[in-house]
């Protein structure tokens, strides 16, 4: 079977809502346009200039309702649509410190008792992955496919924020690709690292709600709590959905 792109996903402010594209351009050595642009510090962090690591932000990981904000980005305005189930639409640009407090009171019901409360948006010279470095995040639908077996559930793909999600490998086949090039449409990326995981993926997309041991089973299942590759880009390109995937 042909491997192929099947999903485009970007998270236009980290941990806070979730995007499907159509299409995207990739640069070389630059994160998928877009993705995790921004992030919500906490009143805790100790940030550095440029990327800081993801302790210092309010995630899923720590307030699981946050995973089911979708986000909907006008690029031309850097206007950011965030919807959720438990509440009402809000619409903000990150970039404007003067919206910033609407934003909090709007996301501050999300949050956990006892947790450091999101103080201020901030923004880096590349996307605040969860890698140290630029990266693309790969996963396979074959490997989800799997998983969901061995738990007796279907695990959306939101559950794991990923970028690129392909079609027709075998199933944790990507984990042989670490160190390897591999060609994506227009574009080539090399395989860097496996990407492990956190309790973020133990919540419901839909609901935010705690509804699987997704790390319990991969540990049970395969002996570690990896699931998808870390990539970066070395030639750019177009990418759009249907396009080939040649390892």
């Amino acid at each position: 079977m042909t491997a192929r792109l099947r999903h485009i996903c970007r998270h236009p402010i980290k941990a806070h809502g979730r995007e499907e594209l159509a299409s995207v351009l990739l640069s070389p050595g630059a994160c998928l346009p877009w993705d995790r642009h921004w992030a919500v510090a906490h009143e805790a962090a100790r940030l550095s200039d440029g990327w800081s690591a993801c302790q210092n932000f309010t995630r899923g990981a720590k307030a699981p309702g946050l995973m089911a904000i979708t986000a909907a980005l006008d690029e031309a305005t850097a206007t950011v649509q965030l919807s959720h189930p438990d509440l009402g639409p809000f619409a903000f640009r990150p970039d404007d410190p003067q919206q910033t407090p609407g934003f909090l009171d709007w996301v501050a019901p999300l949050m956990p008792e006892g947790r450091p409360r999101p103080a201020r948006v901030v923004s880096a010279d590349r996307g605040m992955t969860d890698s140290a470095f630029p990266s693309i995040s790969i996963l396979s639908l074959s490997s989800l496919e799997e998983l969901s077996a061995r738990m007796g559930q279907p695990l959306s793909i939101h559950r794991w924020r990923g970028n690129l999600w392909v079609e027709g490998w075998k199933p944790w086949a990507e984990f042989d690709l670490i160190g390897r090039e591999i060609r994506v449409g227009a574009a080539l990326l090399r395989i860097e690292e496996r990407i492990t995981r956190c309790r973020a993926t133990m919540a419901d997309p839909e609901t935010g709600m705690v509804d699987a041991d997704t790390l319990g089973a991969l540990q049970a299942h395969y002996g570690h709590r990896d699931f998808g590759i870390y990539a970066t880009v070395l030639e750019g390109g177009p990418l759009t959905i249907g396009d080939e995937v040649r390892s």
